[in-house]
């Protein structure tokens, strides 16, 4: 699995865009990958900063290139 500094790195190198790890999560979340929970986490029950619809697709393209989701 791939980790998240790799996540951000990969889609800053295709899409030319930052990504914030809390979005990572919220999307690994949606697709069903296991997560930890974060000690340092605000809310145990919901995102704060959930991801935002335009840069869903591009998570999930990542999510597949590192064999995380089929």
């Amino acid at each position: 699995m791939a980790t998240y500094k790799a996540i951000q790195n990969y889609i800053k190198d295709k899409y030319n865009c930052s990504i914030k790890t809390c979005w990572i999560a919220d999307m690994k979340e949606q697709c069903g990958i296991s997560t930890r929970k974060a000690p340092n986490r605000i809310s145990k029950s919901k995102r704060v900063y959930p991801c935002p619809e335009k840069y869903k697709a591009k998570m999930i393209d990542t999510f597949r290139h590192f064999g995380m989701v089929k």
